[in-house]
């Protein structure tokens, strides 16, 4: 704009934008000096007058509304600098804020002092309050006032941290709640009573554990009491705002007291596993129960717990707590698994309905975990995937300002526990954990929030540990100062009582009532247990190896048919080119004369045929929808739109859905997020997929903890799906091995199946007998999966074979018209068997030679290979042949297993000698190393009996 047509403005309010700043400027240098500006400018502002305090604001916080003009004219200097002292309260008034209740006194900071600004209490006295604070309530009448009261909101037990959240709709609402003080002020007096007697209920617990037990590991609530409290508060708000479940997750601190007073678990169940164990020559008091059983259990602080409560008298709603082992935050993707399994309408073909409010996810974390544990991370960084997304979880640091002995400073490089989720521009409420009303507060701001945009919220819930990191522990040893003053400082309990006595909120004598009933109930329940003392032995799993589920064949005619229809697309969708010519129409032709079925084929048509009856199926991983060597190609998308069609969520013949999700970038976070999906929906065939094997180290916690033994350790069964690719490509050590030999080290008390197969028809039947097992005994499924098998003819099956048969744990590999002649035999387990098959092939036959592959390796398939070995009467020696070093692959699971039936019949191992890297980092290399191993296989016998083709 000219000056010219800037003198011609009638309004302040007909300027915007550039313009707006630019008349700004020129009327703040009026101001200090008219001369500075042109006469015609001069006359504009002197008619005009001062523009509306709103246009000098860039306060992001504030909504649209109408401009207050001055009535009485302060500098503007002081104007603006009391806008920016208002920004910065908002943006920093947490670094003031009392919210550690073992410091008395904040220092001041210069952000937000209003000298800093050379702002005197005379200066903001003259400014009117909606100058600054446009939605200042109706006694805020000055500058002044609004400082002041804003101060006390920004700076009190609840610090508001959400200057990161960069939507203005969010940042709007958050505001708005914080500065009404809505839900501080809606708190009812008989919340606030019900709040008390909780506390009465939470310390009375934790101190007669105390006394009864004494330096058993507990690993007390106590310094964070409020934690009760607010997970009743917030269960009451979204069980009323019509959820159906309620997912939760924690590590040890204050995980019983949780369980006896939000999951409902008997305190007498409690104390009895302080107490005693029903094989108590065998098992630790403090240990597991029914070891002679085949269940191991596990330590009171990591077992979890389900409860169903009634709302009114038509609707149940779930409480879940997950069990947790040792490795504190690895259950967050376990839970949010859970919530979104709840949240998924699967009983229809498609993709799942996701109804997000029908299940709420809340994590309770430690102060020196969610920063130290990577998982952490990668659980916030699923929350808003479409594949992840659970609606917004609640979460909530239980911060004790210590990790074990270690400080905040050793433990963290920022200034809160909380600051990753800034990263996520997730709302952080800090709140003082000896302040129960700000604690419900936070709670139900965090709801509500939720409610609204479905996004994570986390409150940083700072308190202290009275005791030890464990009641064995003595803290003073590494933090005297810290427990000076923890041994002198009251409960909140105490805290509150005397608060709520003093208003006349409580009566004094109901409180003591309350207390004295509190007592007598904890006192029944141990007597109860001492005069009942045995244990009944709970509902324990078998260790006993039973044959897998057998499902029907699925006729030739129906896997046409189920063929066709992956391979229908929608009018005008374009595939593109060269994905239809090598892919899709190599699977059509197929079915017709000599075709064949390739590996991802068999997977397509065993999915479809799952779905067909009525199991659905979530598979996700990164890039499965392609498949990480562009084999799958089960979301196809439109070379000229962009669009996307999943045949299998189209297909006429599913009675349930189909989900398929490319992950991020993670392992740990997704495997548990899977097993968490399978475990609390166990009827859906649940499938993760790794790119490389290798990759799955980076989940090997989940794998441990979880996957292979949170049956034995939980009773929590799960049929969740590893497929592993795996093979020795000359792709260098950490695209070569999925170490087959870590799961079979975990193979126990039929915990689950390790398998690797070598046709496309043996990972059909495997995947539809992995489908049918989930409606009996779900166990895992650990796949070692192909990559040059995937395309490789002799991998390659006939439709006949997927439509006849069933998995088989053992194969002949190699047909003998007189198998008296044999008298070497070659075991092996996956793609090296197929080289061995394609190296013999290039020689003259050697009939001394057969040779199996083990597809099933655990559980053991004794019984077929024994049968096997009674084939060939004349067997001299057995081999053992595997591309993986000696030291690992599955020849020290193998070995004694093999000599166990062999008898005195030799057992000889071929393969890499033992190495610390899985495999060679150089293709030349691979290939020699590999052709002397099968080499090695043949050696003395080819010479007697045949040698290499001319």
């Amino acid at each position: 704009m000219s000056i010219q047509h800037f003198a011609q403005v009638g309004s302040w309010e007909e300027l915007a934008g550039p313009n707006l700043g630019y008349a700004i400027e020129l009327y703040e240098r009026f101001l200090a000096n008219p001369a500075e500006v042109d006469p015609e400018t001069q006359a504009l502002f002197q008619r005009l007058g001062p523009p509306p305090v709103e246009t000098y604001s860039a306060d992001q916080f504030s909504g649209q509304t109408t401009a207050v003009t001055a009535t009485t004219e302060p500098g503007m200097r002081q104007v603006l600098a009391a806008q920016r002292l208002v920004r910065n309260l908002r943006a920093y008034g947490h670094l003031v804020a009392r919210v550690n209740p073992l410091v008395d006194e904040v220092p001041n900071n210069p952000l937000l002092d209003p000298a800093s600004y050379e702002l005197t209490e005379a200066d903001l006295a003259a400014i009117p309050a909606h100058w600054v604070w446009r939605e200042a309530p109706t006694d805020v009448v000055t500058g002044l006032d609004a400082i002041r009261r804003l101060y006390a909101i920004y700076s009190g037990t609840i610090a508001y941290d959400f200057a990161h959240v960069h939507n203005s709709e969010e940042q709007q609402w958050l505001t708005q709640m914080a500065e009404s003080e809505y839900f501080l002020k809606s708190i009812p007096r008989a919340q606030k009573q019900e709040t008390l007697f909780r506390l009465v209920e939470v310390e009375a617990f934790e101190r007669f554990l105390h006394r009864t037990f004494v330096g058993q590991k507990r690993f007390s609530i106590e310094g964070v009491d409020m934690l009760v409290p607010m997970l009743d508060a917030l269960i009451q708000d979204a069980v009323g705002a019509g959820a159906k479940s309620v997912m939760m997750g924690m590590a040890h601190r204050g995980r019983l007291n949780v369980l006896a007073h939000i999951l409902g678990k008997p305190y007498g169940k409690i104390f009895s596993e302080f107490h005693s164990a029903p094989n108590k020559e065998l098992v630790p008091s403090e240990g597991s129960m029914g070891i002679n059983y085949g269940w191991t259990g596990d330590v009171k602080y990591h077992l979890g717990a389900s409860r169903a409560v009634h709302e009114g008298d038509v609707r149940e709603v779930t409480l879940v707590m997950a069990n947790n082992p040792s490795h504190l935050e690895f259950v967050n993707p376990v839970v949010e698994g859970f919530a979104r399994a709840a949240q998924d309408d699967r009983s229809h073909p498609g993709e799942p309905d996701l109804d997000v409010d029908v299940s709420l996810a809340v994590l309770i974390h430690g102060d020196a975990a969610f920063p130290g544990e990577g998982v952490v991370a990668e659980t916030l960084n699923m929350s808003r995937l479409r594949g992840y997304h659970t609606g917004g979880t609640i979460h909530i640091i239980a911060n004790n300002q210590l990790g074990f002995t270690a400080t905040e400073e050793e433990g963290r490089s920022t200034r809160y526990a909380s600051d990753l989720a800034k990263g996520f521009e997730i709302p952080i409420v800090h709140v003082n954990a000896d302040d129960p009303d700000a604690c419900i507060a936070a709670v139900r701001m965090a709801h509500a929030y939720r409610k609204k945009f479905h996004k994570d919220f986390l409150i940083d819930l700072i308190g202290y540990r009275r005791w030890g990191h464990n009641e064995m522990d003595d803290p003073v040893m590494t933090q005297p100062t810290m427990y000076a003053k923890v041994s002198k400082h009251p409960t909140v309990r105490a805290l509150y009582a005397d608060t709520l006595v003093k208003n006349g909120i409580v009566a004094e004598q109901d409180l003591k009532a309350h207390e004295e009933r509190t007592q007598q109930k904890l006192q029944q329940a141990y007597k109860d247990l001492k005069d009942h003392e045995e244990e009944s032995v709970p509902s324990l799993i078998s260790d006993s190896t039973t044959a897998p589920a057998q499902p029907a064949p699925v006729p030739l005619d129906t896997l046409r048919s189920l063929n066709e229809a992956l391979l229908a697309q929608p009018p005008g969708f374009n595939v593109y080119q060269k994905l239809h010519r090598g892919v899709l129409e190599r699977r059509r032709a197929a079915f017709e004369g000599d075709g064949k079925v390739d590996w991802a084929h068999g997977e397509a048509l065993a999915f479809a045929s799952i779905l067909s009856e009525g199991t659905p199926i979530r598979m996700s991983g990164q890039d499965v929808q392609r498949g990480t060597f562009s084999q799958r190609h089960l979301v196809l998308h439109d070379e000229k739109t962009g669009a996307t069609y999943c045949p299998l969520q189209q297909l006429p013949q599913a009675k349930a859905s189909f989900a398929i999700f490319n992950s991020p970038l993670t392992e740990a976070a997704v495997i548990g997020f899977e097993y968490g999906y399978n475990v609390q929906a166990p009827e859906t065939m649940v499938i993760w997929e790794a790119q490389f094997g290798d990759f799955a180290n980076a989940g090997q916690v989940l794998i441990d903890q979880f996957l292979s033994s949170g049956r034995a350790k939980w009773q929590q069964s799960s049929g969740l799906v590893m497929l592993l690719p795996h093979g020795y490509e000359g792709q260098g050590p950490e695209h070569s091995s999925a170490r087959v030999e870590r799961y079979l080290q975990l193979s126990a008390e039929n915990n689950w199946r390790v398998v690797n197969p070598t046709t496309a028809a043996q990972y059909f039947h495997l995947l539809r007998s992995q489908a049918a097992q989930l409606r009996t005994d779900p166990r895992p499924l650990i796949v070692m999966t192909p990559k040059s098998l995937l395309r490789n003819q002799r991998a390659a099956s006939t439709p006949a074979e997927l439509a006849e048969g069933s998995f088989q744990p053992v194969l002949l590999a190699t047909p003998h018209e007189d198998p008296s002649a044999v008298r070497r035999l070659v075991l092996s387990s996956g793609k090296v068997g197929v080289d061995l098959s394609a190296f013999l092939e290039e020689r003259e036959p050697i009939p001394a030679i057969a040779a199996l592959r083990v597809e099933q390796l655990y559980p053991f398939p004794a019984e077929e290979i024994q049968a096997f070995l009674q084939r060939f009467p004349n067997l001299e020696e057995v081999v053992w042949l595997q591309e993986e070093p000696r030291n690992m692959g599955a020849w020290t699971y193998m070995e004694p297993r093999l000599r166990e039936i062999l008898g005195s019949l030799p057992l000889r191992y071929i393969g890499r000698p033992e190495r610390s890297s899985p495999a060679e980092g150089q293709a030349h290399t691979h290939d020699a190393v590999q052709r002397q191993i099968l080499e090695a296989t043949v050696e003395g016998m080819a010479t007697e009996t045949g040698g290499a083709k001319k």
